[in-house]
């Protein structure tokens, strides 16, 4: 019997539930503290009296340009998704697929959790200045421990603790503009800094890294009450308080010291603020609180990576949500421990800078492609133009370069090794993502320009729609099939069912997926189509007729030997009349046998019935294979006298010269008494592949050519009959 939920019952499990954070406290506190890091108190002086104050006011506002493309970016795309636990992680891969996903998120789980150590050296040396001499290694695992246990608790706790760190850095900014007061203005140095100071791209390249907090915000995705809302707002917000902070603090550095002393002094703050006191709880405060922010991401990118099943095998049974992320948490921290055994992570931290780097330039790159894409679906509350996205990922790409070119090319190498390996192991996403739009967008524009392009023979290919019955009982039909096309046409392959189209059709979506299924297991590259027809001879045509789009349709019909005369007569009925539709037609008998070490091509030229181009360019097309590489091509024609015979040999010699095709030649006196048939399989019985055209027979005449075809046919190796019809029939050479 149903019982209602008591809400005693209601209440427990909404204790059981995590309370969720806003904007302020989820997002902007985690990225603004990131953001006002140790940069801005060790290194912004430096960048002011290296280059002078308005090329470091040049320098903010560049690099505040990308920051503030792929804060609107990420606005972009996450007011139009539900975003899960995950981060970055989980919209690179929602919206690119969970190769790109995994080819960015392992990196960055990387970058996030040796973050967490070289913050912790960070802490250990900057408490060096008040007690000279502590041992760093030990202090910097202490801070892990520290800032691990305190996330463990949970990231709401861990973030509210960092307010009173905000209030310290706070203090250290008025701090800092109350120190004009106390020093008399001196000449500030506009456009230049010291004459030894360092290029302005170098400079650049140092001051960067101040501006990528934004990060450690949308970590925390999965711990937010409305990532929709709460995402954008924190991020926007954090960059726009980090642009004035970073705007405002050269120009009163600048005020107060001359350049050498900005370049010289690490610790200006120090001298120059009203209380000096006040700088270093601001600057340990950052420090600490970066290690922080970053402990709480790495745990979040991790599992959502485990979640889906890139770092963890579909046979290992996952915990329930709150053991999966303890176990993140402290595989997260014993890689941080591990890392500090490394001693100096000076090495490494270019490297990490890079993995950022590449997820804000996927960020705007899906966010770019989702407003190309034109997809229904994609329909932000706030909208970015494209190029300010694309502007964005490729700054991230210019700024990489520029701050390191081996630790760019070496984070680049490291995520496609990622992203190839995963491509391999063939992951199945449950979602939709933005390549299908993307992808559709882009054949929609190609097909439109296709149409109004003029057709000519030398840009004919061939587009076969292969009949194939039960697709799992002639596997070599369409393996031949697939070999004809080599790639430069489309492979369309069909099952048709005869039947009642209300009694079948609801099997077809099934039966369109195994063959799909069986097409990928044999590797095969190939569309897969079902269809209900009343009848087989007009349901080909029908077919046939639909089948294709725009100026890409179907040109050649292919079906498989039956050993029924009735049935290959069916087949000859359908290609006189697919002939009036402009369809070459195909009829494959394949024989199981073993192939030579160096097979070989057999044409019979005809010349009659327009095939012989025909013929000819689909043995080149099989050879191109590489199944078939190398394969002998022996073009053949039988002659029935001395005139015929030089007058074929000379004419076969200039069609492959002027061909191209690489081909031997071979023309055969007819003994006096021998018939074709004869001469063929005299000739031909120790080829691999023998061509053969195909004539029209005339109306209520196709049961009798066809058993003629059968004579022709016995004995020989795999047969490929073949009808060229078309407005290039005749013209492909």
């Amino acid at each position: 019997m149903f019982k209602p939920t008591s809400s005693l019952s209601r209440s427990q499990a909404a204790k059981n539930q995590p309370l969720k954070m806003g904007a302020a406290l989820g997002v902007f506190t985690p990225s603004i503290l990131t953001i006002l890091g140790v940069i801005m108190y060790l290194r912004l002086g430096w960048v002011v009296g290296n280059v002078g104050l308005l090329p470091a006011l040049g320098i903010v506002l560049l690099a505040h340009c990308i920051t503030i493309a792929t804060a609107l970016s990420i606005s972009a795309v996450t007011t139009n998704m539900e975003v899960g636990a995950g981060g970055a992680y989980y919209i690179i891969s929602r919206s690119l697929g969970l190769e790109f996903g995994g080819a960015i998120g392992i990196p960055l789980f990387l970058a996030q959790t040796f973050s967490v150590t070289l913050y912790a050296f960070g802490f250990a040396e900057s408490l060096a200045l008040l007690r000279p001499g502590l041992p760093q290694q030990t202090v910097a695992a202490t801070t892990i421990l520290v800032v691990s246990l305190l996330a463990g608790r949970g990231a709401k706790l861990a973030l509210r603790l960092q307010i009173p760190i905000m209030v310290c850095i706070v203090a250290s900014l008025v701090s800092l503009v109350a120190g004009l007061g106390a020093h008399a203005p001196g000449n500030v140095s506009l456009w230049q800094g010291t004459p030894e100071g360092l290029p302005f791209w170098a400079v650049f390249a140092v001051f960067f890294p101040a501006v990528t907090g934004i990060m450690a915000g949308i970590s925390l995705s999965g711990d937010l009450k409305d990532p929709a809302r709460a995402i954008p707002k924190g991020t926007l917000a954090a960059v726009a308080v980090g642009l004035v902070v970073y705007l405002a603090v050269p120009v009163v550095l600048a005020s107060m010291a001359d350049p050498a002393t900005l370049v010289r002094d690490n610790l200006v703050w120090f001298r120059v603020s009203a209380v000096a006191w006040l700088v270093l709880p601001g600057l340990l405060g950052a420090i600490f609180s970066s290690a922080v922010g970053s402990i709480l991401g790495a745990p979040r990118t991790l599992a959502a990576l485990a979640r889906d099943r890139i770092l963890v095998p579909r046979s290992v049974k996952l915990p329930d949500e709150s053991g999966l992320g303890r176990i993140a948490h402290l595989l997260s921290t014993a890689v941080a421990l591990a890392a500090v055994a490394l001693g100096d992570l000076n090495a490494v931290a270019p490297v990490l800078t890079m993995f950022f780097l590449t997820t804000y330039g996927m960020v705007n790159l899906v966010a770019g492609l989702e407003q190309l894409s034109g997809s229904p679906s994609y329909r932000p509350t706030i909208r970015v133009p494209w190029p300010v996205s694309f502007l964005g990922s490729m700054g991230c790409v210019l700024v990489m370069w520029l701050i390191n070119k081996p630790a760019a090319l070496v984070a680049i190498v490291v995520e496609v090794g990622i992203y190839v390996f995963l491509r391999r192991r063939s992951f199945t996403a449950a979602w939709g993502d933005l390549r299908y739009g993307a992808l559709m967008s882009l054949a929609r524009v190609t097909m439109l320009k296709l149409r109004d392009l003029p057709v000519d023979p030398r840009n004919w290919r061939p587009h076969i729609l292969a009949f194939v019955g039960k697709p799992e009982k002639r596997p070599e039909l369409v393996r031949f099939a697939s070999w004809l096309i080599q790639e430069r046409g489309i492979l369309t392959v069909c099952r048709l069912q005869v039947g009642d189209l209300l009694e079948l059709g609801p099997e077809v979506p099934k039966l369109s997926e195994e063959m799909s299924r069986l097409l990928e297991r044999e590797g095969l590259t190939a569309f897969a189509e079902v269809d209900i027809v009343p009848d087989f001879e007009s349901g080909c045509l029908a077919v046939a007729q639909a089948n294709g789009i725009a100026g890409i349709a179907s040109n050649t019909l292919m079906f498989g030997w039956s050993q029924k005369v009735e049935r290959t007569a069916s087949r000859l009925k359908i290609m006189r009349l697919a002939a009036h539709i402009g369809k070459s037609t195909i009829v494959c008998r394949i024989v199981a046998r073993p192939f030579a070490t160096r097979r070989r091509i057999d044409i019979w030229w005809g010349g009659l019935q327009n095939n012989g181009d025909m013929l000819l360019l689909f043995a080149h097309l099989m050879s191109a294979n590489p199944e078939w590489s190398g394969a002998e091509i022996k073009v053949k024609s039988i002659a029935s006298n001395a005139m015929t015979f030089e007058q074929s040999e000379t004419g076969l010699k200039e069609l492959i010269q002027r061909s191209r095709i690489r081909a031997r030649t071979e023309v055969i006196r007819r003994p006096e008494g021998a018939t074709v048939q004869e001469i063929i399989h005299q000739h031909s019985s120790a080829a691999d592949l023998v061509f053969l055209g195909l004539r029209e027979p005339k109306p209520g005449g196709e049961e009798a050519y066809a058993e003629r075809l059968y004579s022709l046919v016995e004995g020989l190796p795999t047969v490929m009959l073949v009808r060229a019809a078309g407005p290039f029939a005749g013209q492909l050479l």
